[in-house]
């Protein structure tokens, strides 16, 4: 094992990521680096699901809201960022950990990323053009006439089909040709993944958007409304809002009630991306303690120079 290590805690949204990566970050006496895309944008409090103020000061957090909504930021940008952060920090650190539930952006550090491609305009345009006047039925059919249909893509997001099709008709080539290259990374990487029942994963869901609600999402989704086209807010929690503001959605509740099964929907992605990938190791939340000990045995094996905080159990 190299002299530094990166923990990265994985899983579906709602599973109990922030509890555990604090929980780690005391026992580790370290600082935590979030890659949950929805967190960077400062404006976003109540809809991206942040970590309280309390948990916040409880812990060193970086990158969460250190962008605003009007920020261009992708992948590329944050495995920039986020290298240079990590070299600062594993000065005066053996192991850091980073936390989220964005694939691309855990995939942006874990392996890294080839350079984002040039894109032509003028097809981006017309395809948004397109989008516009004949609707996501448009680019479903452009992609089905593709002779590889990606089998993980959601085909109800309009974002992630015109980002793909702008891809294959600018460059000819498969996104995916531009996601293989493995960097070399400083550091070791250990995944610890989360993982409850599918039934329970789907009822912390809903309570969560029960709680968003509460804590006021829909006048936070409101005051961002006349910004709704930005990428930064094309995201489950404000979208469907801004459709019911924009009488798209006849009622509040069907409005909740699609932010519920659309999370469930992105949470079910996130465990098939995660699923795929043999490094990780899984636990149930609740096990802290045995998450720590696999931890630390491993830590100590490779002979990092980390020296634990004495488990109070």
């Amino acid at each position: 094992m190299k002299p530094y290590l990166l923990i990265f805690i994985l899983g579906p949204t709602s599973v109990g990521k922030t509890s555990i990566s604090i929980f780690l970050a005391k026992k580790l006496k370290t600082e935590i680096l979030s890659c949950d895309s929805r967190q960077f944008y400062q404006e976003l409090k109540i809809g991206s699901s942040r970590p309280t103020i309390t948990e916040l000061e409880s812990v060193p957090h970086h990158f969460i809201g250190h962008l605003t909504i009007h920020q261009s930021y992708n992948a590329k940008c944050f495995e920039k960022d986020s290298l240079k952060k990590m070299k600062q920090l594993f000065k005066k650190y053996s192991v850091l950990i980073m936390v989220g539930g964005s694939g691309l952006y855990e995939k942006s550090i874990t392996e890294g990323l080839s350079d984002i491609p040039n894109i032509d305009l003028n097809i981006r345009n017309d395809l948004i053009f397109n989008f516009k006047n004949k609707g996501i039925f448009f680019l479903q059919k452009e992609i089905q006439k593709l002779s590889y249909i990606p089998r993980n893509i959601d085909m109800n997001n309009p974002r992630r089909l015109i980002r793909y099709l702008e891809i294959i008709k600018s460059t000819g080539k498969n996104p995916s040709f531009f996601f293989r290259k493995k960097n070399f990374r400083f550091f070791s990487i250990l995944k610890i993944g989360l993982t409850l029942p599918r039934d329970e994963i789907y009822f912390r869901i809903n309570n969560r958007v029960e709680k968003m609600i509460q804590m006021g999402l829909l006048k936070e989704a409101y005051r961002y409304y006349p910004y709704r086209h930005l990428n930064s807010l094309r995201t489950i929690g404000y979208k469907e809002i801004f459709d019911f503001l924009s009488e798209n959605i006849p009622t509040f509740h069907e409005t909740i009630e699609d932010i519920k099964k659309n999370t469930r929907r992105y949470a079910k992605r996130q465990l098939t991306w995660y699923r795929k990938d043999t490094s990780v190791t899984w636990f149930h939340p609740k096990d802290k303690e045995k998450i720590f000990s696999f931890i630390f045995n491993k830590v100590k094996m490779g002979n990092t120079g980390f020296e634990p905080v004495t488990s109070c159990l």
